[in-house]
């Protein structure tokens, strides 16, 4: 009899403990997206997102900690939404010339109207002037993104499509700082045209790593 009820409780239907979690965690992390890009940095106390959320503060300091615990779900959340978008245009199955500006398209793409990116950059920049300790969570970000374009790099040197020759650190580092600049620029002038500035940066990696 402890067996079968045990079993029916798990497959009755209402959610276990573990999916409550997941769910409570993921409405907070949308909720502190939606109070920074909409209200500013400094807005986004554990009461506000709590509230936004419909949950306690207490609960918001339970799943993530501390600030910095927030500020590194928010990036492990954005960069599962990023490999999302990668594997939605099967970024994987291109040559490495092609995956670089692959990536830096899409990275240009999700600049138009996701508060996702904006409440990333609000962070970072507040991070950084205020000299915060989350700029520690934004610089391991930072370098995790500069091995990834790295990595697509050297598929290219390996497939043929990008010069053996290139520093593939260094134009990891330059391109990622590129896109970096775009959305601060993005940012900072939502009036900014951003195509054009993406396809100069796509004909300037093209030139300077492809073969011919």
């Amino acid at each position: 009899m402890a067996e079968s009820s045990t079993f029916t409780r798990k497959h009755d239907g209402r959610p276990t403990q573990a999916e409550r979690r997941e769910r409570s965690e993921q409405e907070l992390l949308e909720a502190t997206l939606r109070v920074v890009s909409g209200q500013g940095v400094s807005a986004a106390t554990f009461d506000t997102i709590g509230k936004e959320a419909g949950y306690s503060r207490g609960l918001v300091t339970q799943r993530f900690g501390s600030k910095d615990g927030l500020i590194r779900a928010l990036i492990a959340h954005l960069h599962t939404w990023q490999q999302a978008a990668l594997d939605r245009d099967r970024v994987d199955s291109m040559d490495g010339l092609s995956a670089l500006c692959a990536f830096v398209d899409l990275h240009c793409q999700v600049l138009d109207g996701h508060e996702e990116v904006t409440a990333y950059y609000m962070l970072l920049s507040a991070a950084v002037a205020d000299q915060l300790e989350t700029r520690e969570a934004f610089a391991d970000e930072h370098e995790i993104e500069r091995v990834l374009i790295r990595q697509i790099i050297e598929r290219g040197q390996a497939d043929g499509s990008i010069r053996a020759d290139a520093d593939a650190d260094a134009a990891a580092l330059m391109t990622g700082c590129s896109l970096i600049g775009i959305r601060m620029q993005s940012l900072i002038d939502p009036n900014t045209d951003i195509a054009p500035i993406r396809d100069e940066l796509i004909r300037s990696l093209r030139a300077r790593l492809s073969l011919d």
